[in-house]
């Protein structure tokens, strides 16, 4: 019998195995791709692909057709090709429709992808997303087991690794209504009703210590940022709208922070970093549009808070090696709010480590803010600490289950900002339902795992989560960026130095081709791979 070129394809890779796949992907085909099915039996997870020996290389591939994490490896140096085999459901389907030939069927498009380890840039802080009132509310639905699987998913190291989380001091959107300590007594800047953790962070602190105890993630890291001071602490005395902070609650609500610093460290849990506050501007130039808790600040009120009250009291406390991030608000606000606080008080930014950035503009705000930014403070990290899809009047408000489309646009955003120089990404909620929420304010969007609640035994993992997995599985903490230089569009690329010595590359096929990628290394040498179109790769080698 005579085989075509992609029928011998499949046998090898049936012969040869597909890498270290610890459970594969239970795939259930949407209307707009795939989901991954995890229950109480069976979630997918994937052990360290890192090749033993220094010629080797392993590849971890995904697509749009419904690879998930599969994984192949090769050597360096050979004259042979590597062909990545798109999935299908299953043999029959594919010999069945091997009707090109050999010809047809190799990539139509070729790029060289040079990767030098000598030119290096920024270090990777890590990866997460956060831990909202909505996502602790949703997992008390799912069995203990399910939980677990998400908990692992993404913390453990056969997850995707991550090892940052958000947290909201006090509630914040997703919750399932505005909360706030010390809400009562009114008008009291002792904050006499601020001496425990509210019962919903208490149920969220006992998640968390699951999660560390099932997951075992590497130096989790916890950010905590605050939507808004109760309302008596604000000139409007309410949850939303034009409100700001009161000047004489400046050192309350620097006390305010320091307050949860205390009790998360009573229960267990230390944080790493806080922020200056959620998205000031939105209780300044945007209260008409937006309806949850929020609380504005200008760049100059927020100079004299920072250097005044906040920075001190920090700075001279037990928690004085506390990370500040600033800003925690759009691109477009780069790097003017910055230049403004220290037009106010020269000494306010010398408080901040680090700047906080959300992602929901990125497409109309280009990456020339953060440039600018980065020219006049190269010593600050740089996080995006909020991301989702499905926020804006064009798009779909919720999920939609399976879109690799939204998984391609992750994808997308990631490389364009590792290259700029971003540290790190923590997106917005770990879980939602399938409306997208739920939330005081009906404000639905997508999460890269979903739960089905009128079958609240098994979650859905979407390509989100790969396209992010992609990156955090295998650019852990203290990774060095280094030049990786495609020769034309036909991909897009970023590589780093991993603190154990070996180097990966995420390799991304965004067009409806095969592509011939030929990875030229300035130390390692050379490999071809070829990939099918719609899909992105990390190789990883010595």
């Amino acid at each position: 019998m005579d085989l075509s070129f992609t029928q011998i394809g499949i046998l090898l890779t049936l012969l040869v195995g597909i890498g270290a796949v610890t459970t594969p992907c239970n795939l259930r085909p949407t209307p707009e791709g795939g989901v991954c099915v995890c229950n109480s039996d069976h979630c997918d997870y994937l052990d360290d692909p890192t090749p033993a020996s220094e010629y080797q290389f392993a590849l971890v591939s995904s697509s749009k057709a419904g690879l998930r994490f599969q994984t192949s490896d090769g050597l360096f140096n050979r004259f042979s090709k590597h062909f990545v085999m798109d999935y299908v459901p299953n043999m029959e389907d594919q010999l069945k429709n091997e009707t090109l030939s050999m010809n047809e069927r190799v990539a139509t498009r070729t790029v060289r992808l040079n990767i030098n380890r000598e030119n290096q840039y920024r270090k990777i802080v890590g990866f997460g997303g956060a831990f909202t009132g909505a996502v602790s509310y949703l997992l008390e639905k799912l069995p203990q087991e399910v939980q677990d699987h998400m908990y692992k998913s993404y913390y453990a190291a056969d997850g995707i690794g991550w090892n940052l989380m958000r947290m909201s001091i006090g509630g914040c959107d997703f919750d399932l209504a505005p909360w706030a300590y010390n809400e009562e007594p009114v008008n009291d800047p002792e904050l006499s009703g601020f001496t425990q953790l509210d019962l919903r962070d208490q149920t969220k602190v006992k998640q968390i210590h699951r999660l560390k105890e099932v997951a075992e993630p590497n130096n989790l890291r916890i950010k905590g940022a605050a939507w808004s001071a109760p309302p008596w602490m604000k000139t409007n005395n309410k949850w939303t709208g034009f409100g700001r902070l009161k000047k004489e609650y400046y050192q309350t609500w620097a006390n305010y922070h320091m307050r949860w610093l205390e009790l998360m460290e009573e229960n267990g849990l230390p944080i790493w970093a806080i922020s200056t506050g959620n998205e000031p501007m939105n209780g300044i130039a945007f209260m008409f549009f937006v309806r949850f808790m929020s609380m504005g600040w200008h760049p100059f009120n927020q100079a004299v808070w920072l250097s005044d009250n906040l920075g001190p009291t920090i700075r001279n406390s037990k928690y004085k090696d506390l990370v500040i991030f600033g800003n925690d608000d759009q691109r477009y606000t780069f790097p003017k709010w910055f230049d403004w606080m220290k037009l106010r008080r020269s000494d306010s930014v010398k408080y901040l480590d680090a700047l906080a950035v959300h992602w929901y503009w990125d497409e109309i705000f280009k990456p020339s803010f953060i440039d600018q930014t980065l020219a006049k403070m190269p010593e600050k990290d740089l996080l995006v600490t909020e991301s989702c899809i499905g926020d804006k009047p064009w798009q779909k408000a919720g999920p939609i289950l399976g879109s690799w489309y939204r998984g391609e646009k992750y994808a997308r955003a990631f490389l364009q900002n590792l290259q700029h120089g971003y540290n790190g990404w923590i997106d917005w909620n770990l879980i939602l339902d399938e409306n997208g929420g739920p939330n005081y304010v009906n404000n639905t969007v997508d999460a890269p795992i979903i739960i089905d609640t009128s079958n609240p035994t098994e979650i859905l993992k979407q390509p989100m989560f790969y396209a992010m997995g992609h990156f955090s599985k295998f650019i852990p903490e203290g990774s060095i960026r280094i030049d990786a230089i495609p020769s034309n569009v036909n991909i897009d690329s970023v590589a780093y130095l991993r603190p154990d010595g070996t180097i990966s590359a995420v390799l991304f096929n965004s067009g409806n081709a095969n592509v011939e990628i030929s990875v030229i290394d300035s130390e390692r040498g050379s490999v071809v791979l070829v990939v099918p179109p719609r899909s992105i790769h990390t190789i990883i080698y010595h």
